[in-house]
Formats: structure tokens, sequence, C-alpha cells
């Protein structure tokens, strides 16, 4: 059965780590963009560590039930960048990279509490800061999943970016061509179940790294 209030209370410590992970993934293309050459971001508005400016709905909701999730797309010009191709790579992998630093900053604060993170609490005489210690233990397996998610190398997520900016010219033209699917082609992968058992052992892996566990 359904427990509503255990839902609002999960979700209370929840959801600053979400608001946090898609905002600073997002500030990260636009700032790595930004200063590669291209001020669409900035001049736009999206260069702001205001989560609003980044949300997609259904991407926050998707995140807030499932594993996956993602914000409104930062806008880039690709022609502005002045290495077009290893630029877009570094732009791209701002994102995860930005992620993955995050969740290793909370993975560290997490061991303020008890000298160890993977407990289930903090020590007792801090236990009146345990949404603090819980909503940085989520941050932290949100930052992860986002950043495997995202480095998935299908357009438009950000792995398919970096293969894109990887490939010789002729085989990146090719795969770009792709991107008009990517999407569907997603929510195929994702509600087929090939997307969990693709990230889950990669997010189970790096969480369990950063969390000692």
């Amino acid at each position: 059965m359904f427990d509503v209030t255990q839902f609002i209370l999960s979700l209370s410590v929840r959801l600053p780590a979400i608001l946090a992970a898609l905002t600073f993934h997002e500030y990260a293309h636009g700032w790595v963009a930004d200063k590669r050459g291209d001020p669409t971001a900035r001049l736009s508005g999206r260069l702001t560590f205001n989560p609003i400016a980044h949300l997609d709905p259904v991407g926050t909701l998707a995140l807030i039930f499932t594993p996956v999730g993602w914000a409104k797309p930062i806008p880039v010009n690709f022609d502005n960048l002045r290495h077009p191709r290893r630029d877009m790579v570094l732009v791209a992998a701002a994102g995860p990279g930005a992620n993955l630093i995050l969740a290793s900053v909370c993975a560290w604060s997490l061991r303020l509490f008890d000298g160890t993170a993977g407990v289930d609490e903090p020590a007792w005489w801090l236990s009146w800061l345990t949404p603090v210690y819980h909503m940085l233990h989520w941050s932290v397996l949100i930052n992860v999943a986002l950043a495997v998610f995202n480095l998935i190398p299908l357009l438009p997520l950000d792995g398919g970016r970096v293969m894109t900016g990887l490939l010789p010219p002729r085989q990146a033209a090719s795969y770009g061509r792709l991107e008009r699917y990517g999407f569907v082609i997603l929510m195929v992968l994702i509600f087929s179940g090939a997307v969990d058992q693709l990230i889950w052992p990669p997010i189970a892996l790096v969480a369990g790294l950063l969390l000692g566990a």
C-alpha cells in the first residue's frame, strides 16, 4: 500500500539533491561552453545556479520516481566554439563530470558524521542532523546515477556528444544523423528495462566506492 506520508518525507530529503544535481549539471555545460567561446547560455540567462532556469518538468518527475531524469538542455552553438569537435567533447563531458565532483564532495561530507560513509545513521551526538545525512547520501546516489545515465553513448545524451566528437568526421556525421530518433530510442530502452540493466552496475560500483560500501 502506498504510504503518502513516507513518500513526502522521502521526497523532502531527495528533492534538494535532485535540484542541485540537475542545476550543477547544466551550469557546468554552460560554463565550459562560455569559456570555450560560446556565450549562448550566458546571454540566454541559463548560466545561473537558479534551478528554476534549468528544470524540465517531465525530466524532473522522472528523476523523482525513477533512477533516470534530465533537465532542460543548455543551448550551445557549437559553431562558436574555438575548436568545435574538441570543445564539444569538453562541453558534453562537463555535465557528468560536475555530477561526479558533487557526488564526491557529498560522500566526503558524509564522513564528517561518523568517520565513515556507508553507515545507516550518523553518530548519536549528531542525530539531530539525520535529515542532512540522508540528503547527502541521496545526493551521492542521484549525482552518480545522473552522470552514468548521461554518459550512455546515444544522442542527444552527453555520451552521444562525446562519441560524436571522438569519431572520425565521416562516421561522426553518420552517427549525428541518428539524433532525430534518439529520444524515441531512449524511451524504448528505458521502458524495456534495457537502460536499468546498462546503468545499474556502474552506478552501484561508483556509488559503492564513494560511500565506502
